[in-house]
């Protein structure tokens, strides 16, 4: 999967703008956060009341909300939340919603385990297959990386553009993909690390051994590389 056709494919979200693309924020806001619980059946009079939409709005913005799983509807009960368990986290705005609502230890343990199923198997195709313009983005981000001691949301920054480049070096269009998944929880557990504790140690060596590895084409070595750095993130913020 090329670069550009990786920016192409990231365009989008759950689309629409104006009133509408605020109704289905603040619907979803209210549902993720428990406004609307688990089951409960939505009055759809009131609903545009409190939202202050009309009924082509909501209807659209309910729309949007069953297509990713939120909502559903039935001649009994009309439109009610489905149970938190059959949302799409999978979808990058379920998830920027639940993100936003506050998560969990226990959601990024989750989270965690994904990574170590995904990102070593991923560094280890990158070591196969990465191209002159891969080498150059991962070492832009651990550029980055290397001079962020004093600026927490660059180190974020510079994190995050590094996960996401040696999930698209893969060159595997459903690993690249990932990101959209893997990439904000790192984010938030990030912040939420350097509000708790500060500026911690720069991890830039950790990063820079899985770069050497797929800069000489080492699969297995590429792989441990990153195991170990997942391990190490887990270690030093269970």
């Amino acid at each position: 999967m090329s670069r550009s056709e990786h920016t192409a494919s990231s365009a989008g979200g759950h689309g629409g703008h104006g009133v509408q693309h605020e109704a289905v924020e603040a619907l979803a806001g209210r549902i993720v956060e428990g406004t609307y619980g688990e089951g409960d059946s939505l009055v759809l009079p009131e609903v545009m009341a409190q939202l202050d939409v009309t009924q082509t709005v909501l209807r659209e913005a309910v729309k949007v909300l069953t297509m990713k799983g939120l909502l559903d509807a039935d001649k009994e009960r009309g439109t009610f939340v489905r149970p938190r368990a059959d949302w799409n986290l999978l979808d990058p705005d379920v998830l920027r919603w639940k993100l936003a609502a506050g998560v969990s230890s226990d959601f990024f343990a989750d989270v965690l385990e994904l990574r170590r199923s995904i990102e070593p198997a991923a560094a280890a195709l990158a070591a196969e297959r990465r191209t002159d313009e891969d080498l150059a983005a991962l070492d832009t981000a651990l550029g980055a990386m290397a001079t962020t001691d004093t600026d927490p949301a660059l180190r974020i920054r510079a994190d995050a553009s590094f996960h996401t480049a040696m999930l698209i070096a893969s060159n595997n269009r459903f690993y690249a993909q990932m990101h959209r998944v893997i990439v904000p929880v790192i984010v938030q557990r990030d912040r939420a690390v350097l509000a708790a504790d500060g500026v911690s140690e720069n991890p830039h060596a950790a990063h820079a051994a899985v770069v050497e590895a797929v800069r000489s084409r080492d699969v297995d070595g590429a792989y441990m590389a990153m195991l170990e750095l997942l391990d190490l993130s887990a270690r030093e913020h269970p």
